[in-house]
């Protein structure tokens, strides 16, 4: 991309050198709260308007195409960024810095959790922290869908993909893949019903300003995708053959280890729209943890800075704790959350690699946009039965018993956050502190 015209009273930056970028991803990766609208406006403000590290358009597009790949696209932006700064060094420390901090804070949250499972407070902590879950997915549901439902068409295809997954329990994938195909022809075919915007984190329009001179980007070859690959695959499946060469093959950390990866191909449209996906097989197939276990794991991954869905990381840390095989409990709970986190995060690395150089081009194919259009559509329904099943099970735990306490909690905090604004943190503070004083009383 050419950089605009420079002029006395906007000069260009000078690139950052590659110090001044570690920094700055670093303090990312303890701040980016929000979930991926939060991170992705952090990202934006300091990278495009604060520092002019890259475009408006550059960014908007860099953004569209991590939202086709799967995996937490928040991260995986901040991979691309750092790549194209300064390359594969760039992007190996961006994309690891964005999820670090988090690894230790979510380990010992979770240590808290397992250890802590008879102290009241902290069950109440734990309680309180589930309707705050509630509040939080119901408003992304509102949030998300205004912003993508703009046409009768869109609005249709988000109700059949939530009548798909709710009442037929048809495979997020096999969901997905036909909201693709469909925007892809109706692209086409109805322009109108499926517009090529922006996808569902469009910034506030603002003026080109000159910005970093950034260098040309590799060429895209067979040979540099041939290394990429056997680089990251290799990377990616040593550890986990290892887990099952070292412990036991039909043990829990093997079994992970392929889980989460078979997981890690699927997670199009970020963390709401995968944990359908992961709660079904985790609780109801593989019977590794249970539902309330699952929404506490959603609750502490929400107080944490980092994507959220490193939740599954709490999913592997209790499931390993609950089915330590010939381990320990705290050595096989360990040994699981770093398993589960590998899986999830190193295939991220070798998508937003393989893709990165590709990036201009797929600038220029509005073909592109109206798919991802629709498939931001199809994450709403998928999104709303995730906030219906969490919503249900946690106010209806057992035939003929309702938690009213959940229920007006949960609602409460909606309302906070909608009417009034409240962010995330206070009001999972606000509903931890409550149900602590429930539990107590």
């Amino acid at each position: 991309m050419t950089a605009p015209a420079t002029n006395e009273t906007n000069p260009r930056p000078a690139p950052p050198t590659f110090g001044e970028a570690l920094r700055f991803w670093w303090k990312l990766g303890w701040i980016s709260f929000g979930g991926p609208a939060g991170q992705i406006a952090i990202m934006h403000r300091e990278i495009v308007e604060r520092r002019r590290w890259l475009s408006e358009d550059h960014f908007l597009h860099a953004l569209n195409f991590c939202m086709l790949l799967p995996g937490p696209e928040a991260q995986q932006l901040a991979t691309y960024l750092g790549w194209r700064l300064h390359g594969a060094k760039g992007g190996i420390a961006a994309g690891a810095l964005f999820v670090i901090p988090s690894i230790f804070i979510l380990m010992g949250l979770s240590w808290l959790y397992v250890t802590g499972a008879n102290v009241a407070w902290i069950n109440g902590l734990f309680y309180g922290l589930t309707a705050a879950v509630i509040a939080i997915v119901a408003s992304a549901v509102k949030r998300i869908g205004t912003k993508a439902l703009k046409t009768p068409a869109l609005w249709a295809l988000a109700l059949a993909s939530f009548i798909a997954i709710f009442f037929f329990k048809v495979s997020f994938v096999l969901i997905i893949l036909s909201a693709a195909l469909i925007g892809w022809l109706g692209g086409k075919r109805f322009p109108n019903q499926f517009p090529a915007g922006k996808g569902h984190a469009r910034m506030a329009d603002i003026a080109e300003a000159s910005c970093v001179e950034l260098p040309p980007p590799p060429v895209a070859s067979r040979r540099r995708s041939l290394t990429v690959a056997m680089v990251c695959l290799t990377l990616w499946w040593l550890p986990i053959l290892a887990a099952g060469w070292l412990t036991n093959w039909s043990g829990i950390h093997f079994q992970q280890g392929l889980f989460f990866s078979k997981a890690a191909l699927v997670t199009v449209g970020g963390a709401y729209a995968v944990l359908p996906y992961v709660s079904q097989m985790a609780v109801e197939h593989h019977g590794w943890l249970t539902q309330n276990q699952m929404m506490a794991g959603l609750g502490l991954a929400e107080t944490t800075p980092g994507p959220l869905i490193m939740v599954l990381q709490f999913v592997g840390f209790v499931s390993a704790w609950q089915h330590p095989g010939n381990l320990s409990s705290p050595v096989a709970a360990v040994l699981g959350a770093l398993i589960t986190t590998w899986s999830t995060f190193l295939p991220c690395f070798l998508f937003v690699f393989l893709g990165a150089p590709h990036v201009d081009h797929l600038r220029q194919r509005p073909a592109v946009a109206t798919t991802l259009t629709a498939v931001t559509a199809a994450v709403v329904g998928v999104i709303l039965n995730l906030a219906i099943w969490f919503s249900l099970h946690a106010i209806h735990p057992e035939p003929g018993r309702y938690d009213w306490f959940i229920a007006t909690v949960g609602l409460s905090a909606w309302f906070a956050m909608e009417r009034f604004k409240v962010g995330v943190i206070p009001v999972l503070g606000a509903c931890a502190a409550f149900g602590m004083i429930w539990k107590l009383l």
